[in-house]
């Protein structure tokens, strides 16, 4: 379907910019593209209602890939043909990703593609605002390491992000004196039976950490299995490189707390920049809902464009490209730049513990902004051991 239920937020003229918005408001990935969707739109009315971007408005084109890989194809193609938008903010899954990239590269039009991923990849079509695994498996390995031990039990949704991800962490821990004592993939969806299953064989694992790369709606599905048959978060707890405050929300609150997530953002820093993003975030959506992760990278990304767009004046994704590279822009979770060799962002890793009320307390982060390194060329076990408050 390729009607969304959220509506554009100015009025198609002649004198718009007009920008592609896929993300999915259902189906499995629609916990994680809601967001992404969301902070899209903060971002898009900030920007119009101070004016637009040399005095023109922002039209944001949204189409509804509902979570299938066919309608990610499907519609970007139509937003490339029949839309003729040079640009598009949209997809989550690194599955998603690869159908619409060779469309991205043959049109020869930017994709900023907000979500963290498993990295080895780049396209000069593509601006990578999520973190690298870099950024996030090599700290959040460290932290687990330091704090509760070697032995990881593996759980995650079966596509590639996950297994990527597995692979990659395999090889740290072999090289670190770890181990993978256990290893499950679930497919996206499946039922509640399966996650009590798999909570049950990483509780009798002997593992010190349950390493989790579910996503999405399968994510709550995971935390409350775990609860259920009796896992301890304080003797074994999730570390997660997916779960967001976006996620906590939905599960149980008995099942939300003691748990470690390793991210570059959350809603709890005390930034000037941040602040801001959740009271604009807030005023269109309520104060009950949360900013997070997916929300973050897809706000600040619609001002990565809109800077470049300003200084360049032209709409030509070869131009933008040359603006963008190199640019550094102060995010809600802090000061992000673009990597000119890779374009991908040097972003602040950090980790935090899950609280009963769906928040996080930040209990490390780096002291410095990592270079991305999306090809993983050395593991780099130089990650500072500092905590704060």
């Amino acid at each position: 379907m390729e009607e969304s239920q959220e509506q554009s937020i100015s009025e198609a003229t002649g004198g718009s910019i007009p920008v592609g918005v896929l993300f999915s408001q259902s189906g499995p990935m629609a916990l994680t593209e809601s967001g992404h969707l969301k902070g899209t739109l903060v971002a898009i009315d900030e920007i119009n209602s101070g004016g637009g971007i040399n005095g023109r408005k922002i039209e944001p084109i949204i189409v509804e890939p509902a979570s299938d890989l066919r309608l990610y194809k499907e519609l970007a193609t139509k937003l490339l043909v029949k839309d003729r938008v040079s640009v598009i903010f949209g997809c989550c899954s690194s599955a998603s990703r690869k159908v619409v990239l060779p469309l991205v590269e043959r049109f020869g039009v930017l994709l900023f593609y907000p979500s963290f991923y498993e990295g080895f990849e780049y396209s000069p079509n593509i601006i990578y605002t999520g973190a690298t695994p870099n950024q996030t498996v090599l700290p959040l390995a460290e932290y687990l390491f330091n704090t509760h031990g070697r032995r990881f039990f593996l759980v995650g949704s079966d596509y590639i992000y996950p297994r990527e991800i597995n692979r990659i962490l395999k090889e740290f821990l072999t090289e670190s004196g770890g181990s993978a004592v256990g290893e499950v993939y679930l497919t996206l969806g499946i039922d509640t039976g399966s996650f009590q299953a798999a909570a049950s064989q990483a509780k009798n694992s002997g593992a010190d950490v349950i390493l989790s790369t579910i996503v999405g709606s399968d994510t709550p599905k995971l935390y409350e299995a775990c609860s259920k048959v009796g896992i301890d978060p304080a003797i074994q707890p999730i570390a997660s490189l997916t779960t967001s405050e976006c996620e906590l929300a939905e599960i149980h609150s008995e099942a939300r707390a003691g748990h470690i997530t390793g991210a570059s953002y959350f809603q709890s820093l005390d930034t000037d920049t941040n602040n801001r993003f959740k009271a604009l975030y807030a005023a269109r959506y309520g104060a009950v809902e949360k900013t997070c992760i997916y929300s973050e990278t897809a706000y600040f990304q619609v001002h990565l464009f809109a800077k470049a767009l300003r200084m360049t004046e032209n709409d030509s994704p070869e131009i933008l490209l040359k603006s963008l590279s190199g640019m550094r822009h102060t995010a809600p979770q802090g000061d992000v730049t673009v990597d000119a060799d890779n374009n991908h962002l040097f972003v602040t890793p950090r980790i935090a513990i899950s609280n009963t009320d769906g928040s996080f307390n930040v209990v490390w982060e780096s002291d410095f902004s990592v270079k991305p390194d999306p090809y993983l060329i050395a593991y780099d076990r130089t990650i500072p051991r500092s905590t704060v408050g």
